[in-house]
């Protein structure tokens, strides 16, 4: 596994928009104020030309002219570090015209942005053999306080810290809105997570392995394409065993379960030692199929490995950095959750 060079004092972070840009409210102003407060800390900036644009259906501009970013902004020494502008919904597009021979044999460089930015995160680990950074997009450092998974995430991208655990809160809805661009996380709720061993529920749970995974709405559209070297990622660590980190976006229960078995006939799960799941947005009970048991079926069931549910991962805030590709340390006790990602790092 190739690791990226962490982000130095007084470096340059670059940003581009192969999914959505921010060229609406309030991501524009939240993206500005980003901006200003990476300068603040001594940060150099270089953006995108993509970033402030909206042309494109689902991205931030035509898939030519998003890839092109992309490719030109990674393969630049003008900066060290790259974060996504935005999510998404067709970035997939984007990845179509990606030369990932190039990206495989450019100088490792982090990438970070979560949700649609799966289809570029997951592909530099599984195609290019390059750890990526499944974190937050841009505009999320425009808060007027960082929360601290923020905190933790720049941490990651710093090298600082490459310990992470979960939250004690967590929200439903969000105060961000276009009058209210700068507001923290609505955190109304406690987190409470839940283990699963073949034995039962809420044991202790301790596993190592390699972590690899995303946002099921992106991954199940990957399976089977030319962009599909799962199984010859799975067979090149088959000695670590891979640790999945799964959350979902738009789809709800029984679409996560049609998702799971796509990806386990595919070969997917092979040489799994563990599942972590993110809350999902849509975990609503559909046709007697609650979520946990959509996720049973086809993990816990059919591997007899650890699952883990409800994760501070993915789409409802707060979420925790993950890196992905990384050979990591998982341990659950008395509902709280420890990645240590550092092992090889």
């Amino acid at each position: 596994m190739r690791y990226p060079e962490f982000l130095k004092n007084g470096g340059t972070i670059g940003f581009v928009a192969p999914s959505f840009g921010c060229n609406i409210q309030p991501y524009k102003d939240r993206f500005d104020a980003a901006i200003n407060t990476f300068k603040n800390m001594g940060y150099s900036i270089q953006l995108g030309p993509n970033c402030y644009e909206g042309k494109g259906v689902g991205i931030s501009n035509t898939p030519t002219k998003c890839a092109e970013e992309l490719m030109d902004y990674y393969e630049s020494s003008e900066n060290d570090v790259l974060i996504s502008c935005g999510g998404g919904e067709l970035m997939c597009e984007t990845i179509s015209e990606v030369d990932f021979l190039r990206i495989k044999e450019a100088n490792p460089k982090w990438f970070m942005g979560y949700s649609d930015n799966t289809n570029f995160s997951f592909l530099l680990v599984t195609m290019a053999d390059t750890a990526s950074f499944y974190g937050p997009n841009a505009p999320a450092f425009g808060m007027r306080e960082w929360h601290e998974s923020l905190m933790d995430s720049f941490d990651v991208l710093t090298g600082k810290n490459l310990i992470v655990h979960n939250y004690d809160k967590f929200q439903i809805e969000s105060l961000i809105d276009e009058e209210h661009p700068f507001e923290s996380y609505n955190l109304t709720e406690k987190t409470s997570l839940t283990g699963f061993v073949p034995q039962g529920m809420n044991a202790d749970i301790k596993v190592q392995g390699r972590l690899l995974g995303g946002c099921l709405d992106v991954l199940s559209n990957l399976v089977g394409t030319r962009f599909d070297y799962v199984k010859e990622f799975n067979e090149k660590y088959k000695n670590d065993g891979i640790i999945w980190f799964l959350e979902a976006c738009d789809i709800g229960v029984l679409e996560i379960r049609r998702t799971l078995w796509t990806m386990k006939e595919a070969g997917w799960f092979d040489n799994v030692k563990a599942f972590i799941f993110g809350r999902p947005i849509h975990g609503e009970e559909v046709m007697g199929l609650n979520y946990a048991d959509a996720v049973m079926e086809h993990t816990l069931k059919a591997f007899n490995v650890p699952v883990i549910l409800d994760a501070d991962i993915g789409h409802v805030a707060p979420s925790m950095p993950v890196i992905n590709g990384a050979l990591s340390k998982v341990s659950f006790k008395d509902g709280n959750l420890v990645i240590d990602m550092g092992i090889e790092l």
